[in-house]
């Protein structure tokens, strides 16, 4: 049964790409990831893809005056290394159609709340500033819209009485380690063909 290739786009610290080469690892997923593709050259994920040995790539966005030169790049690249599944672990830059429709249904990210509450940014300072008692994770199919596409799995968090922004996301995030590689291996097994199982 040959593995699902991936690719990771990446912008920070690299987290949840740690998470996923550790399930893969483990013998938890199965799947090779092909390519990290930052657009941060000095994104710990990074370093974190080299020291596993897998190959990396800095696209600079101020060499493409026009986004979609940018992410006409990206896929040549993910193309180029037979990249089938496209995962978000982090990336900090809204993909135009162009680049959701050239992954159609093969791009997954993860976000801080349980969609369709608190789409966009600072999720858990929204859920703390509408006073919620409890929030969560969700991994979903990306769309052209804003963190609306279809839900693949969703992990509800506890927001506690003294709850800081850090405190609560800290608590997500490890939620977050645990539910992407489960969400991906789901995706995965949809992907199969028949002859594979």
């Amino acid at each position: 049964m040959s593995d699902i290739s991936l690719g990771v786009l990446v912008s920070g610290r690299g987290s949840n790409l740690q998470a996923i080469i550790d399930a893969i690892n483990d013998g938890n997923l199965n799947a090779n990831i092909m390519l990290v593709i930052s657009n941060q050259e000095n994104a710990y994920a990074l370093e974190r893809a080299r020291k596993a040995g897998i190959k990396t790539i800095f696209i600079n966005p101020q060499d493409y005056p026009l986004q979609q030169d940018y992410e006409q790049q990206m896929v040549s690249q993910l193309e180029a290394n037979n990249v089938e599944l496209v995962i978000l672990a982090g990336f900090m830059r809204i993909l135009t159609p162009y680049f959701v429709n050239a992954y159609q249904n093969r791009i997954l990210n993860i976000h801080p709340a349980l969609l369709p509450s608190f789409p966009g940014l600072h999720a858990q300072k929204q859920a703390l500033e509408y006073g919620v008692m409890v929030t969560g994770v969700t991994v979903h199919v990306v769309d052209e819209g804003m963190d609306t596409g279809p839900i693949i799995m969703q992990r509800a968090v506890d927001v506690l009485p003294d709850d800081t922004v850090d405190s609560l996301s800290e608590r997500m995030l490890k939620i977050e380690h645990q539910i992407y590689p489960e969400a991906i291996a789901q995706i995965i097994g949809h992907m199969r063909p028949v002859g594979d199982l």
